[in-house]
Formats: C-alpha cells, structure tokens, sequence
C-alpha cells in the first residue's frame, strides 16, 4: 500500500523516548518523524505499520490518519467522516465502535459528535452497498479514533485492537498494577543497557522484571497476541507471518540477570506464572523478602528498577509481616526513610531508579537525586527519580546529620 500519516499515543513524558524507539524499530521504513503532544507522528507503509505494533514497547496503539481537516461544527464533523473511503478498509460484515477524545473543542456534547461520525460511517457504506455495519461498544472488530482540537477534526483508524501495553501474558496481577508500556518507559528513561543486572525489590506481579527480561533475550512484545489490523482490507497474512518469523529468529539468550523480590509471597507467585507465560521464567529471579532487608541479589551493582507503593498499599511492598494499622502508623514517609538508609549501607555502586508521585520523596528518603524525569502514570503526575549510590554514601550521610 502507499505511504501513510501515522500516530502514535503515549504516555505523557514519553514522547521523545518513544521517538527513539520508533526511529529504531522502524528504520527506513518510516520517515517525517517528530513528536507531538502525546505520542508521535510518522509516514510508513503497511510493513511499518505491522513492524510498530509487534515491536513497540511505548506506544499505546499505532494509529492511521485517514482524515484531518478544519470544523465548526457537528456538520462538519459528519462531512468530514463521510468523504473517508471506511470500504477500502473494511467491510459491513465488521463490527465497529467510534472513540473520541478532545482538547479545546468548543463543542458542547462530544458524545453528539462521535453519534455524528457514528452515522457516517454507517450512511457511506448503506449507501454504496445497502448494508451497514453494526455498531459494537464492547468488542468491536474495528475501531475508528477522532480527536477535535479547537479547530480542527482528526480522524483515524485504529491498526492494534487491545491497546498495546496487553501483552498477552499478564493474567495474574495485585491491585494497581503498573502498565507494562508504562515499566517499558521506566527502562528506556534509566538507560539500562541489557548488560548489567537490573532488580526491582517492590516487583508486584513481576512486571518491570518481565519487560527487561524480554528485552534482554529480544524477545518482541507482540508475540503473544492478535491484532486490530489483520481484521483490516489492506492486511496481507504472508507478509505478517515472514515478519513474525523473522522476530522469533531473533530471540537470544539473555545478556544481563534480571531479579525481582516482594514481600507478599502470593505476588512472587504470581510474577513467576506471568514470567513463565512471557517466555522468561529462565531468565528472571524472583524471590520473596521484604525490601528493607532484602541484600544486593548480583555481586556486579547494577540498576535498581521501582514503582513502590504507597500510601495505603504501603505494607504490601516493605514492610514484612505488618498489617494495615501498623503500616498506616508507620506512614509511607518511615518506609521510604529505611529504604534509602538500606540501600545507603548495602548497595553501594547501585543506581536506583523510583517513580513517585511525591515530588518531596528525595527529601524524604534523605537522598539527593541526580535526576528526575516527569513522567505520567495514567492521570497521575509522577518523576522518575535517580539516585546514585556511592561507597560511603551512609557515613556521609550520618555525618551530615550529627
């Protein structure tokens, strides 16, 4: 097929990573790349098209541009939907469902707005063949994405299906789990080179640990798992599985140790049936301990990797053997205390990496990052802290406060 605009969201932060990403997985195939608010935006063919959704880590769907032009309103949204070519993509025999997002529409009623697409996806194929396709809102076979910004229409046809962070071997997973897209770009920001050994000592149901894993065996994230796109006309099934072979060929033994350890057993457990589904249980330690005494797991420092939980969640990653009122009592602030005094005492040449939503959480761990990266974890605003440990850190740090 010809050239086509693509966009790819992502998590807030992640735009430049991602961009990185795409300028690598991509290669020649994609050109005009730049970032944008949210993601990027690229031209490619079909094949980068494929490529992205099978080897993308950071994006959340990889979006094609079929429309994008001006609007004032609901009228000019339903003229815009009408003029796409919807049967050169798929047929009335597929369901389809309309997602709309916005930022500075002046628009009243977004949800008129996506029934007004809605009607001319439907209207164009009556029209032209006397059968619509139906409209499904829980799975659909197709679905069709517009953004309005103040005063412009965008509409795009979505080539992931389940959006990308669905791996395809997460099943058992604790409460708040950490997007794998999401512990993709925790990796990307600490410049983990797959050489040294990387732990994570809060790993909840192992997903950090599963992600470097797989990039240290090069193991593609969409291995496991369907896609939006081969349910579309321009989709040719050879092509796809000559590049599925070429990406099971390329899978290795691991480069560098990854570990993972949790207080709560039952996580443990869980990480290691998610490992074992991921096609790293080999290459990935996970052991059970609590994170203020848990010893360095390589005698090689490496790259401390951590979403830690807080608040409520507090006594599910550090604190062994306490219940909620204790944890409650002893506050996220006690915690995060004894873990910098911990790591100050016992990881010396470690690096640690913390996403937080506590933009004080240096000073209460007592430490001075030598970095932060923002980055958006959903709806919440987060920095992904570096802290260096250096040997003597924590006779310094006891002189300092003497």
């Amino acid at each position: 097929m010809n050239t086509v605009h693509l966009f790819l969201p992502c998590a807030g932060g992640v735009e430049t990573l991602l961009a990185e990403e795409v300028a690598r997985v991509g290669g020649a195939t994609v050109r005009d790349l730049r970032t944008a608010r949210g993601g990027v935006q690229l031209q490619g063919g079909w094949d980068a098209v494929m490529r992205l959704n099978l080897q993308s880590r950071l994006s959340q769907r990889v979006l094609v541009q079929l429309s994008h032009g001006p609007y004032r309103g609901e009228d000019d949204i339903y003229a815009a939907a009408a003029a796409v070519p919807w049967e050169d993509w798929f047929t009335p025999r597929e369901s389809f469902k309309i997602e709309l997002t916005s930022h500075q529409s002046p628009l009243k009623s977004l949800n008129f707005a996506a029934l007004r697409i809605k009607d001319a996806v439907a209207d164009r194929f009556r029209e032209r063949g006397g059968v619509r396709p139906d409209v499904d809102v829980q799975r659909p076979a197709v679905r069709v994405f517009a953004h309005l910004a103040a005063e412009t229409v965008t509409l795009y046809i979505d080539s992931s299906g389940e959006p990308l962070f669905k791996r395809g071997w997460r099943e058992d997973k604790g409460e708040a789990p950490l997007k794998e897209t999401l512990a993709a770009a925790m990796i990307a920001a600490s410049g983990w080179d797959a050489r040294t050994p990387l732990y994570d000592p809060c790993c909840g149901s192992g997903t950090i640990a599963i992600e470097a894993a797989q990039i240290a065996c090069n193991i593609a994230p969409g291995l496991l798992r369907r896609f939006g796109f081969e349910r579309l006309r321009p989709h040719k099934a050879g092509d796809w599985q000559a590049l599925k072979a070429e990406a099971q060929a390329a899978r290795r033994a691991p480069t560098a140790p990854v570990f993972g350890s949790d207080v709560a057993f039952r996580m443990v457990d869980f990480a290691q049936r998610n490992a074992q589904r991921a096609g790293v249980a080999d290459a990935i330690e996970f052991r059970g301990g609590d994170a203020l005494q848990r010893m360095p797991p390589s005698a090689t420092p490496g790259v401390m990797l951590l979403n830690p939980p807080y608040g409520e969640r507090i006594e599910a990653g550090g604190i062994a053997g306490a219940g909620r009122e204790h944890a409650q009592m002893e506050g996220a602030g006690d915690f995060f205390t004894q873990l910098a005094s911990h790591w100050k005492k016992n990881y010396a040449g470690w690096t640690a990496w913390v996403l937080s939503p506590d933009a004080k959480l240096p000073t209460r761990m007592r430490l001075k990052e030598s970095r932060r990266v923002p980055m958006w974890n959903g709806p919440i605003e987060c920095r992904l802290f570096r802290f260096d440990m250096v040997a003597g850190s924590a006779r310094k740090s006891e002189a300092a406060g003497s």
